[in-house]
């Protein structure tokens, strides 16, 4: 089984050892990577432009392939930056500003 905590000689404040939980690293990791992509910044620059939109009208405003839009809003959907709201046979997509918020506070802490 692999070990995915790091344990460090460093130590902290309070004398213990410094333990980095790599598991969460790269699920962190993987958060920053969704939005870290020029489509996908266009896809919820377009979402909150919109407001609330379905996959068809991103597909088409945008001129991608639907598998290609339907990937890429299931990476946005998984790192929490869209919503979903199904409205009959519609699922509506909208952007989960709560959740960038989260992200952009968490980038701040990191570099100040």
């Amino acid at each position: 089984m692999t070990n995915y905590l790091l344990t460090l000689n460093a130590s902290t404040e309070n004398g213990n050892s410094l333990k980095v939980d790599l598991l969460n690293v790269k699920k962190a990791a993987l958060i920053l990577r969704a939005v870290n992509h020029k489509l996908r910044q266009q896809i919820l620059k377009l979402i909150d432009e919109q407001g609330k939109i379905t996959v068809t009208e991103i597909y088409v405003k945008l001129r991608l392939e639907q598998s290609v839009a339907s990937q890429h809003l299931a990476i946005l959907r998984k790192a929490g930056f869209v919503n979903t709201d199904r409205e009959g046979k519609f699922i509506y997509y909208s952007v989960n500003a709560n959740r960038l918020e989260e992200m952009n506070q968490f980038i701040d802490s990191l570099l100040n």
